[in-house]
């Protein structure tokens, strides 16, 4: 099968959008691609200042991706900072990367035009990680030679990166490396906030994926609906419905858009959302739980997959360095 690689930053609490938006996805794509994931903990530096935070932040990000149905024997799941080889890899390509291609990132750009607009000097709370950024994302990619980056929109100028230094170090050094292509999943939709926008921390609109039933439902409760009564016809795509078309099927969404038609009130129907939205959760609440008090049966499925990783890595590093003209044998 062909090789895909993604990895997620450990930045913050998972809510339902990412489980629809990214981890679901990810799942459905390990059954047709050899697959690799990791916790791309390195690159958290730039959003993360403590230590603890970044430990406990990576902690929940495994545990809450093996509770969703990661299978380690599927995916090689693992931590970027059990891979020393993607750092040696990052210097090698960074002398291979022009500095005005780093001027054109997405992320540096935006700071230095929010930096020109509020009249400060342009690189004003710029450090050297936030500007090589790409160049790190390109060495996680070239790395394990992977064919397939699944990526967002608004991700995947980091892969047309990996794909032009690639393609420099193929020109200089030789053909060494895949040229990966983005693999944009077109299909996943925009899951709707509490508030009818897009789920999104920023908007604080979210549903966390492991609250308990009692937040689950405190929180669906706050989902916005209009003023009609118990008994009026409501818009059967409302956000409510919306919902629960995520977790239902086909006939389930269909009869509760049904009631809505014939006048379900709004009480009411929040409990049959809560009700189908906890019987699947439950489940992975409860394998999240567990995780959560058992880190060393984390931490060896994390071992066990950057052993995996590393056996790909080193293969491809001593090649890489053979092509530079360092020994390949040197650790």
């Amino acid at each position: 099968m062909e090789r895909i690689i993604t990895g997620v930053k450990p930045t913050g609490i998972l809510h339902i959008g990412n489980y629809f938006g990214a981890i679901k996805p990810l799942l459905d794509m390990s059954n047709n691609y050899e697959t690799l994931f990791f916790i791309a903990d390195y690159h958290a530096l730039n959003f993360i200042k403590s230590a603890e935070e970044l430990r406990e932040n990576s902690k929940k990000l495994a545990a809450a991706y093996l509770a969703c149905g990661l299978d380690p024997e599927k995916i090689v799941f693992f931590r970027q900072s059990d891979i020393p080889e993607v750092f040696e890899l990052n210097w090698i390509l960074s002398n291979v990367t022009p500095k005005g291609l780093m001027n054109r990132a997405h992320a540096y750009k935006a700071i230095v035009e929010q930096n020109t607009e509020n009249n400060l000097e342009k690189d004003q709370g710029v450090n050297m990680g936030l500007y090589n950024y790409p160049i790190l994302m390109a060495a996680d990619i070239l790395l394990y030679n992977c064919k397939y980056v699944p990526v967002g929109l608004d991700q995947k100028q980091h892969c047309e990166i990996a794909r032009d230094l690639a393609q420099m170090f193929n020109n200089r050094y030789g053909e060494t490396f895949i040229l990966p292509e983005p693999k944009i999943e077109e299909s996943v939709a925009v899951i709707p906030g509490l508030d009818g926008r897009k789920m999104s921390k920023s908007y604080g609109n979210t549903i966390q994926l492991f609250c308990t039933e009692k937040e689950l439902q405190k929180t669906i409760n706050k989902i916005v609906t209009d003023s009609r009564l118990p008994g009026e016809p409501k818009d059967e795509d409302c956000t409510l419905s919306r919902f629960y078309a995520l977790f239902g099927t086909e006939e389930q969404t269909a009869e509760f858009k049904k009631e809505l038609r014939e006048g379900l009130g709004w009480g009411e129907a929040k409990k049959k959302l809560f009700a189908l939205m906890n019987e699947h959760i439950a489940p992975m609440r409860e394998k999240y739980n567990y995780y959560m008090e058992h880190p060393e049966e984390v931490e060896k499925i994390l071992q066990n997959g950057a052993f995996k990783a590393r056996c790909i890595a080193k293969k491809m590093i001593a090649k890489i360095r053979k092509r530079i003209g360092v020994n390949p044998m040197a650790n």
